[in-house]
């Protein structure tokens, strides 16, 4: 068994106000997310210069803060905040979904290209293709908090987390980190260089997340205020699984488009 390191969420406190990891991981992807992109768009041609590139991470941050709190308020606890509307609003206590900031993160994107003479896919294509640095800090900063770890395991690097009982769990946000930042970040890269038409990387990263975050979840301690679906899968689960079917066909749809204009 290893030893969790208990590290104090909180890196900086003035006075009554708290700096918390969780937080900084957001900051730092955000900013890994802006030169990627700002790399990626020159590299296309895009019509994209440093203002337009920082319009546009602000524009996605919205979108994932935004999307991110209420996918988790209707997938995860709708009864509770239906009784404490104003909860809603109190972000400091947690409670973020991926699949709802994905959602928000699209929303942002299809918002940002109105007026500008670039396609959804063509950004896309850059902007998700650096999607996994954020991934990948925001389970590093999971597993600072010392929240959304696995289930009770026997394998020797298992963990006893503070607020999981006595008994060792598995690091499962140290399994989404690896999964969906670096693994997801080189299978796109490959993908992006041989891949011929827009798209293709985009939703390649939706069929990949789906994937990843299915396989961890058979790993990772259900939500307790909803605990199994239909007797085996988490909602977690039950929201990645048509993210990958939906992301596999689509990307192979337009990777066959892209090598049919050859």
């Amino acid at each position: 068994m290893l030893t969790y390191p208990h590290m104090n969420p909180v890196f900086l406190k003035l006075g009554p106000l708290e700096f918390r990891w969780y937080g900084l991981m957001y900051i730092f992807g955000f900013l890994a997310g802006y030169f990627l992109i700002y790399n990626g768009a020159k590299k296309k041609g895009l019509p994209l210069d440093r203002d337009g590139v920082a319009d546009l991470i602000f524009s996605l941050a919205v979108g994932v803060i935004l999307g991110g709190r209420l996918g988790y308020v209707l997938f995860y606890n709708l009864s509770y905040y239906l009784e404490h509307p104003l909860k809603v609003f109190a972000v400091w206590e947690g409670g973020m979904s991926f699949h709802g900031g994905c959602t928000g993160a699209i929303l942002a994107a299809l918002y940002f290209i109105r007026n500008r003479d670039i396609s959804f896919y063509q950004l896309a294509d850059i902007g998700f293709s650096a999607a996994p640095v954020g991934l990948m800090l925001g389970r590093i900063g999971n597993f600072i908090n010392g929240e959304l770890y696995g289930r009770v395991t026997d394998v020797p690097w298992g963990m006893v987390f503070p607020g999981g009982g006595d008994l060792p769990r598995h690091p499962s946000q140290l399994y989404e980190a690896f999964l969906e930042g670096p693994v997801m970040f080189g299978i796109l890269y490959l993908i992006g260089r041989k891949a011929k038409a827009d798209g293709v990387v985009f939703w390649s990263f939706i069929a990949l997340y789906g994937l990843f975050r299915f396989l961890v979840e058979f790993v990772r301690e259900p939500d307790a205020q909803i605990g199994y679906l239909l007797g085996i899968f988490s909602m977690g689960q039950l929201l990645s699984f048509p993210m990958f079917l939906l992301g596999a066909g689509m990307a192979i749809h337009r990777y066959r488009r892209g090598a049919r204009q050859l």
